[in-house]
């Protein structure tokens, strides 16, 4: 566990397969944030799904970050080592009547929209029945997203009681993803805007388990042509090692930091590390674009 820092950052993969451009840009953003602030940046591994991840990815993603000169703080969490962990906040909430078995099926579930219509609130079934629902209030959470700016969500009316165990028993995102900032002590969470619309649910069982609520910045995600996140699932091309340089300026300028012409013609022939102690005392968060996707150009 971390030591309580003024800032502490982190940057979480999913070792599903190699780092792409949007892995970098997620990367780099969280760094040069918590770099900037004189803060901590750590490392962690959202191993959850076994089934999703060849052997050698998450070896391959450090090794990657270190071609990169993204240097992590302290030793690596990999959240296949904490099932029991998320297992206590588990039993935490079900003890207190706030979960409950659900057997629903995608199907139905879109069939309604795709707002859960909390149908098995009532319907009693057994733990071991399926998935495991936490139930929401009526409410609107508010925060003040540090690059998006003002947002709120209303759970019930926007996402319903949603899943913290899945029907396969494996421990779902949102809550490994909870108890793991507070047990890192993470002050500051710099991701993608895909996970925008989690911050609600994530800020509703931190209040509920008792954990503070780190800050938020969602920077954009970016896609293809089609309007796809950048992925494996989408055929992103693996970064390329030989040319960290050219990469970190290219995700530099993704992120507002650079202008897209005429920029220092001096980074361009910088090592990763001068590029990364530039980047770090230039950082300036509200440069970042205010959007939730931004397309790549197609490589000539």
């Amino acid at each position: 566990m971390s030591t309580k820092a003024d800032y502490i950052g982190r940057f979480a993969p999913s070792p599903s397969g190699p780092l792409h451009f949007g892995s970098l840009v997620a990367a780099l953003a969280s760094y040069l944030d918590a770099r900037s602030a004189h803060g901590q940046w750590l490392l962690r591994m959202e191993d959850l799904d076994p089934a999703r991840e060849p052997p050698e990815a998450a070896a391959q993603i450090l090794s990657t970050l270190e071609a990169f000169g993204l240097h992590w703080d302290g030793s690596v969490l990999y959240q296949s080592q904490r099932l029991g962990a998320y297992a206590d906040a588990l039993a935490d909430l079900q003890g207190r009547g706030l979960m409950y078995s659900c057997d629903c099926s995608r199907l139905q579930i879109q069939a309604v929209g795709g707002v859960y219509n909390n149908r098995c609130r009532l319907r009693h079934l057994q733990p071991t029945a399926g998935a495991l629902r936490v139930v929401v209030p009526d409410q609107t959470f508010d925060f003040v997203d540090l690059i998006q700016g003002p947002q709120q969500q209303n759970l019930l009316c926007e996402c319903g009681d949603f899943v913290l165990r899945r029907k396969d028993g494996l421990f779902a995102y949102q809550l490994a993803v909870v108890v793991d900032d507070t047990f890192q002590n993470v002050t500051h969470v710099v991701r993608g805007s895909d996970l925008l619309d989690s911050t609600p649910r994530q800020l509703y069982l931190q209040k509920l388990l008792g954990f503070p609520s780190p800050r938020y910045a969602h920077i954009p995600v970016a896609v293809n042509n089609s309007g796809q996140k950048l992925s494996k699932q989408h055929f992103a091309a693996p970064l390329d090692l030989q040319q960290p340089t050219a990469q970190l300026l290219s995700a530099l300028q993704f992120l507002g930091q650079l202008p897209a012409k005429d920029p220092d013609p001096h980074l361009a022939i910088a090592t990763p590390a001068e590029l990364l102690t530039w980047g770090t005392t230039h950082w300036d968060i509200q440069a970042v674009p205010k959007l939730a996707t931004i397309p790549l150009m197609p490589e000539s």
